[in-house]
């Protein structure tokens, strides 16, 4: 746990929905204030998805030093809670020698666990994991949803019905604890002992969904159909359901031409970036600016930490 004597410390989060500029300007914000950056991205952690996932190339990371960025294989276990601990260990060493400390990703869930920390929940019985993951296999989203509104209605009108993760994640609490899983989800906030900022980058829709089109295409020229191919061994493990990985394993199985693959990757990502905004919008405490506007960003850190930027 981080020790009272990083009070006075700021973590700085650069958030927003995927190719909004979070990467280039989090390293602009590290370089003047002199500091380091953390990854919160949870598909840039795994060391295998670099093209798929935008992750910074070797020019941005000798620019800046990264944390917490493709230190994981996809075949290891990894969720926010495991981040939330990795990334608290880490910011008590960066506290000893930085004020600030800046941590950029799009990945919510694990924003929100070191923010505000997660639930402390039971372990949960492996076999009953496997039960539940020969359900899903057999009757699919509808098996395991209809088992989820059985066992814990609240939670069944809360959840994404479109996420299996969460889904399995809830019927494996109920069944090995016979209490709901949102029973376990009481809200209440972890103290930190530094302090927050939390910056969103918001951008026009149609702005947006144009960049997000052009980094799919610079994707591919980058060699993104390999990078797939290489990891087609390991299709079935969590971290590959993902916009970019999935669509190329249906092109790889002759489901769909690479025309069409790539044309869902466009439609998947850009569906995502909405799924960020709606999760980000319902947080009180993000700033919102325009990535165009870095001047205005660069004010506001150094009005609210008190702390010049270097020119």
């Amino acid at each position: 746990m981080i020790s009272k004597a990083v009070q006075d410390k700021f973590l700085i989060i650069i958030t927003g929905p995927t190719a909004s500029g979070k990467t280039g300007l989090a390293i602009r914000i590290a370089e003047k204030l002199d500091t380091e950056i953390i990854n919160a991205d949870s598909r840039q952690v795994f060391r295998e998805m670099v093209i798929g996932t935008a992750a910074p190339d070797a020019r941005q990371r000798s620019q800046i030093k990264h944390h917490l960025m493709g230190h994981k294989s996809v075949t290891d276990r990894y969720n926010a809670s495991i981040f939330e601990f990795e990334v608290l260990e880490l910011l008590e060493k960066l506290f000893l020698r930085r004020q600030l400390v800046i941590m950029t990703g799009g990945s919510g869930l694990y924003i929100d666990a070191v923010c505000r920390g997660i639930n402390d929940l039971p372990p949960v019985d492996p076999a009953v994991r496997e039960e539940l993951k020969a359900l899903y296999r057999k009757d699919g989203m509808a098996g395991i949803t209809k088992e989820l509104e059985k066992a814990d209605p609240e939670y069944y009108k809360r959840v994404d019905l479109k996420n299996p993760k969460r889904i399995l994640k809830a019927l494996e609490i109920y069944i090995t604890t016979g209490k709901p899983y949102s029973t376990y989800l009481t809200g209440r906030r972890k103290p930190r002992p530094f302090n927050i900022i939390k910056i969103g980058l918001e951008i026009d829709r149609r702005i947006l969904y144009g960049r997000i089109n052009r980094r799919v295409d610079e994707m591919v020229s980058c060699g993104l159909v390999d990078e797939v191919r290489s990891l087609y061994p390991y299709r079935d493990r969590n971290a590959l359901n993902t916009p970019g990985y999935k669509e190329i394993f249906e092109y790889l199985e002759e489901n769909i031409s690479l025309e069409e693959a790539i044309d869902l990757i466009k439609r998947h990502t850009r569906q995502y970036a909405r799924r960020q905004l709606t999760w980000f919008r319902k947080d009180q405490e993000i700033r919102w600016f325009s990535p165009d506007n870095p001047t205005e960003i660069f004010n506001f850190i150094s009005t609210v930490t008190g702390q010049h930027f270097l020119n």
